[in-house]
């Protein structure tokens, strides 16, 4: 298998530069998942790394070898689409065995290496059916055998699961997780979706206009996000962020409400980021008047007015909330945390003066 190394890579559409400056090391047999927003320019670098579009500058390695003038066809990658790509006319068995053909593969070499992809996907029994017959998460499987099937340096998914729904989403995710452990093979996986980049990857890439904002594991970018951006796009709901400015010693919210459980005073003027579940119900706690209440079986989300900014907490059901009412929250020791305002960036403890 390879590792990827990206040093300083710019990719331009005309005069719009969409990738100004990249630079980014995958490890061997390493699952990276690539997740920002929309046209923050993630499913181009995927492009890039597969050789579909050309580089403007900088280097691109596959192992140890580079590939910026590298064919797509010659960089022993498989790609697996958001459309599943399948040639309706083919059975999954054809559909699977295609490109080895191509390559010039016998039956004999063929037949052993697509019967393993289908045990391992579970598509046996489909192996004689069109992809008109199957479901959206039979194709999936398919278009992943195809990609086994060539046993690649490097698998490039591009929001494989977003045709999906919510209930086959999490389940094919699973299987890709469960088969990055299996085939320990280097991939990278393009999603828009934040929860899939919490449950699947190694390491995270938090994108945004074409620049990594952070790198780093789940946990990482969860609970120490370098800024704003990173913070409020990793977690759902998303973190609450709220004006507070030092008195005395001390930071209180933007109209002088005590937040119990706040940090020492870090500057005049910061904005706290606090995330729903680290808001909790306390005597002495701020007052938040509740707008909405989303009860969720397991915890309920409460909408509420905090200090005149919009906040949602995630609490106990046992807390039963209801529209209208005073819910007195707290912040969870160490929890809240700490940025500048101005460039957005992450006040971290170090920095603090108190």
């Amino acid at each position: 298998m390879a590792s990827i190394t990206i040093r300083n890579l710019t990719k331009k559409y005309g005069g719009m530069t969409v990738i100004p400056n990249l630079s980014l090391t995958i490890e061997d047999e390493e699952f990276i998942v690539l997740v920002g927003p929309s046209g923050c320019g993630k499913s181009t670098l995927l492009r890039v790394l597969a050789g579909l579009e050309s580089i403007d500058g900088g280097d691109l390695l596959i192992g140890e070898k580079r590939v910026n003038d590298v064919p797509a066809a010659r960089r022993d990658i498989a790609m697996v689409f958001q459309d599943y790509a399948l040639y309706p006319h083919m059975t999954v068995r054809q559909n699977m065995t295609f490109a080895l053909e191509m390559r010039g593969m016998s039956k004999a070499e063929i037949a052993p290496k697509v019967d393993e992809a289908a045990r391992l996907l579970d598509i046996a029994p489909y192996l004689d059916r069109r992809p008109k017959a199957l479901s959206g998460g039979q194709r999936q499987r398919v278009a992943m055998g195809r990609a086994i099937v060539r046993d690649p340096q490097v698998f490039l998914f591009d929001e494989p699961l977003s045709n999906l729904d919510a209930k086959l989403r999490g389940q094919v995710r699973a299987e890709i997780k469960a088969l990055s452990d299996t085939l320990r093979t280097t991939m990278v996986f393009v999603t828009h979706d934040q929860v899939e980049a919490m449950t699947m990857a190694d390491r995270i890439v938090v994108m945004k206009a074409g620049e990594i904002q952070q790198v780093g594991t789940p946990e990482q970018v969860y609970d120490d996000p370098v800024n704003m951006f990173v913070a409020g796009f990793i977690g759902s709901p998303s973190m609450n962020f709220l004006p507070a400015q030092g008195r005395n010693g001390a930071l209180m919210l933007g109209d002088g409400t005590a937040l119990p459980g706040l940090p020492a005073s870090v500057a005049d003027e910061v904005t706290v980021g606090v995330r729903p579940e680290h808001f909790e119900p306390r005597e002495d706690g701020a007052p938040a008047r509740i707008r909405l209440v989303e009860p969720l079986g397991s915890d309920t989300l409460v909408h509420a007015e905090l200090a005149g900014q919009q906040i949602i907490a995630r609490v106990s059901p046992d807390t039963r909330p209801q529209a209208g009412q005073i819910l007195h929250l707290g912040v969870a020791p160490g929890k809240a945390l700490v940025f500048d305002p101005q460039t957005e960036t992450r006040i971290h403890p170090k920095e603090r003066s108190i």
